[in-house]
């Protein structure tokens, strides 16, 4: 692993550290009133409980639904919207990494992430995220296609679905080219990386635009043993990397920004219109002659709005440097088998693309 992961800092949920003009919300006190003046810009600190917290996030989403009721994808994304603004003025109060209300979980992130800051207020759907992320983070998540459980770190995402990964095992089974090296552009979670290296690839170089990502794969390839295998880079698709690989295997965003991306998991999420010309000219520079290149994708954009393009496509069709040497398809199943699939994504399938140099 490199020297240069020493300085990194994680990214960690904005806070306040200074006196605010805030109305303090208790029980009992008249919710629909106290969610109006959040909506309206004014600040709200939990007191007495935790649960006061959730009585208002409830009302607030009420409060919304009733001026948001356009049901298609871009009405729900405007909803979202408001409501995550409105809601992260909604505070706790945190003393010696301790959430002071009552019946509070108790989140380690807390101190780990903040452990020069004795006093600050953050916002309650940051504490549910840094709760969740906690709760995983000590638990871990299973993956069954490595057999081993995974810890993510904060603020990197990782899947809840697996059915592109078992593309991706499909196809390093029956890989039979050069395994000396290997990039992988987003390493998040580290799974990808970590299946490279279960089926035989010697040297890997991984690289993240978010801090924490880096992080917390820096902390699961020294529990799993991997620090031989895996070189760390904090950086934007192949900076920093001076080696020549032959699989190159990215899993990209898979739908289109069309708001500004904030750091973390949104880059995860969404990808800005630049993103895949700027990772084919480059990948181009950076492969083997007889080296592949694998993408993992999604129909998902296609499904939510036909007229969206789809970019692995687009550069075939427009380029000259790639030809296309498999794709295959999975449809994708719920998270749980509980889950009735009724959203936009039930026509979702998760794609793998193998391509070569022309």
């Amino acid at each position: 692993m490199n020297k240069d992961l020493v300085p990194i800092q994680a990214d960690r949920p904005a806070i306040i550290t200074t006196q605010i003009d805030a109305i303090s919300y208790y029980r009992k006190m008249d919710t629909k009133a106290t969610v109006e003046e959040m909506v309206g810009g004014k600040y709200v600190i939990v007191e007495e409980y935790y649960s006061n917290g959730l009585e208002v996030l409830s009302e607030l989403k009420r409060n919304l639904l009733r001026k948001f009721t356009d049901k298609s994808f871009q009405g729900q994304r405007d909803y979202r919207s408001a409501f995550r603004e409105a809601s992260h003025r909604l505070l706790l109060k945190v003393k010696d990494n301790k959430l002071l209300v009552k019946k509070s979980p108790d989140i380690g992130w807390l101190a780990l992430l903040y452990p020069e800051i004795s006093e600050f207020y953050v916002s309650f759907p940051e504490v549910q995220g840094m709760n969740s992320s906690w709760q995983w983070y000590q638990k871990g998540i299973e993956v069954k296609t490595l057999d081993i459980t995974l810890h993510p770190f904060y603020g990197t995402y990782f899947p809840t679905r697996f059915d592109h990964l078992k593309l991706f095992d499909k196809w390093l089974k029956k890989y039979e080219g050069s395994k000396h090296q290997a990039i992988e552009i987003g390493v998040g979670s580290g799974i990808l990386s970590f299946q490279l290296i279960q089926n035989g690839f010697e040297n890997i170089f991984a690289t993240d635009t978010n801090k924490n990502a880096i992080i917390g794969v820096a902390q699961e390839i020294k529990r799993l043993g991997y620090e031989n295998k895996i070189i760390l880079n904090h950086g934007d698709l192949f900076e920093n990397c001076d080696v020549k690989a032959d699989v190159i295997v990215f899993n990209p965003p898979w739908l289109l920004a069309k708001h500004k991306l904030e750091e973390g998991i949104d880059k995860a999420i969404y990808y800005e219109e630049d993103l895949f010309p700027r990772f084919f000219t480059q990948a181009q520079q950076h492969l083997t002659p007889n080296g592949k290149i694998v993408l993992i994708f999604s129909n998902l954009a296609q499904v939510v709005d036909e007229e969206s393009p789809h970019p692995i496509i687009e550069e075939l069709r427009n380029n000259n440097r790639f030809r296309k040497e498999l794709h295959l398809r999975r449809e994708v199943r719920a998270s749980s088998k509980k889950t009735q699939r009724t959203d936009s994504r039930e026509n979702e399938k998760v794609e793998l693309w193998v391509l070569g140099l022309k």
